[in-house]
This record gives C-alpha cells, sequence and structure tokens, in this order.
C-alpha cells in the first residue's frame, strides 16, 4: 500500500506535487469514486486509480544523467519550437527534469520518471549540494567572494551561505566553483550580477552525489543502481 500521490507520480503522470494538486481538485478517482483527501492509501497493483479519466499505469523507474547544452531548455515542450532537454534522452518513458538549467546555462541535469524522488530532491528542505563551475567577469576582490560565500542580498532575499574555491583569477575574469543548497531561478547569474561580477560562462557539474565528470555537452547515459542508492539514501536522509 501507497499513498494515492505517490502512486500517481511513480506511474509517471506527474510530479508529487501536481498530483496532490489533481487530488484536491476531484480529478482523480480510485475503483470509480472520486477521492479527494490526500494521504488516501492504495494498492497500485490492484485499485483502479484513473485521473482525469483516464487510468495509470506503472511504468519501470528511469534516471538519466544529461550533459545540458547551452540553446537548450529544461521543459517538456515549448511553443517557440526551441530544442529541449526531452529531446536529448533516449527513453519512451516520460520522463522530467528535477529543477532546472537556464537556457544559457549547461551541465548536470537529472530526468526521471520517479515523481516521489523528484519531488523530494527538488524541496529545499533537503538542501542538495549543487556545485557550478563558474567563470565571471573582472578580478574579484576577497570582499566580493566573502560576499558570495556569506550571503548576497536578491530581490526575493538573502541567499544562503555557499561554498566558493577560487580556481584561477586573471585581470578580466575570475573561475570559481560555488556550492549553493538553493534552487531560485537564475541564482548564480543573479548573485555575480549582485556583487558587480556578472557571469560570462556557467556549468553545472555536480547534483548531490551525481558528477558530469567527462560525459560531453548533449550526452545522456543511465545512472547506475548504485548512483540510484545514493540518491534515495540522500532523501531518506534527509540531508546532503
Amino acid at each position: 500500500m501507497m499513498r494515492l500521490q505517490k502512486a500517481i507520480a511513480q506511474a509517471g503522470v506527474a510530479s508529487r506535487r501536481k498530483a496532490e494538486a489533481m487530488i484536491v481538485a476531484g480529478n482523480v478517482r480510485v475503483n470509480g469514486k472520486v477521492v479527494r483527501e490526500l494521504g488516501t492509501q492504495v494498492d497500485p497493483r490492484s485499485d483502479r486509480i484513473e485521473v482525469n479519466g483516464e487510468p495509470i499505469r506503472s511504468e519501470p523507474l528511469v534516471y538519466y544523467l544529461l550533459n545540458k547544452p547551452t540553446g537548450v531548455i529544461t521543459t517538456a515542450s515549448d511553443p517557440h519550437g526551441r530544442r529541449t532537454v526531452l529531446e536529448l534522452v533516449p527513453s519512451k518513458a516520460r520522463v522530467y527534469p528535477v529543477g532546472r538549467l537556464d537556457y544559457d546555462t549547461e551541465g548536470l541535469l537529472l530526468l526521471t520518471n520517479d515523481g516521489d524522488l523528484a519531488f523530494r530532491l527538488a524541496h529545499p528542505s533537503f538542501e542538495v549540494d549543487k556545485v557550478y563551475d563558474a567563470t565571471l567577469h573582472g578580478r574579484m576582490t576577497s570582499d566580493a567572494l566573502t560576499q558570495l560565500a556569506r550571503g548576497v542580498h536578491l530581490e526575493d532575499g538573502i541567499t544562503r551561505s555557499a561554498g566558493v574555491k577560487v580556481v584561477e583569477r586573471h585581470s578580466n575574469s575570475t573561475r570559481v566553483l560555488l556550492t549553493i543548497h538553493e534552487g531560485r531561478n537564475r541564482q548564480i547569474r543573479r548573485m555575480g550580477e549582485a556583487v558587480g561580477h556578472p557571469v560570462v560562462s556557467l556549468r553545472r557539474i555536480q547534483y548531490g552525489p551525481l558528477k558530469l565528470l567527462d560525459l560531453p555537452p548533449g550526452g545522456c547515459r543511465p545512472l547506475t543502481r548504485a548512483e540510484v542508492d545514493q540518491l534515495q539514501e540522500l532523501v531518506a536522509a534527509g540531508r546532503t
């Protein structure tokens, strides 16, 4: 037995958060009856679960690591016809990106149809480490680097403390490794602008225990069983 929203998420229909909204809206039936109560226990093997009148079908859970190139958007579809990350994943299953990378950012992106795991990884309370290789404009001072590490005032509040490691520093650019635990929209770019050093290039090289390593831009591979287990242990522990 499992919670109804988890069964919907694991079937790849929607994320757990969206599944909860569907339940509350009355769009889900269990054995022919509308269910609006979150946490309702079901058995996906024997109960008939319908979402918007369509029965859900359990599909194998799949997990992919993608090196997202620049010029690709992190979404399932785009009304402007731009290339999406789903076009780079060799999967017949309906997978969804965990979090997002903006159009001009490249690097590690996890895609899966495991809605429950995706929900937990993306939730702020788990504070999953995200490591970025960033080149910023100008030679950064120690004060600017300290500001990045301690927290930067943005329009949606001050950022949490971050890990900052200088890789190389030149007269017109500074390359750093930034480790953050949040997932705000364009966060690294906004942090750079706030301290007077706009981002020139940005690449995510690590997400939790997953590392990009030598996967080329546009490359995609399934996670190993050990990597999936590491992610499950991460969310089970509630910490990175």
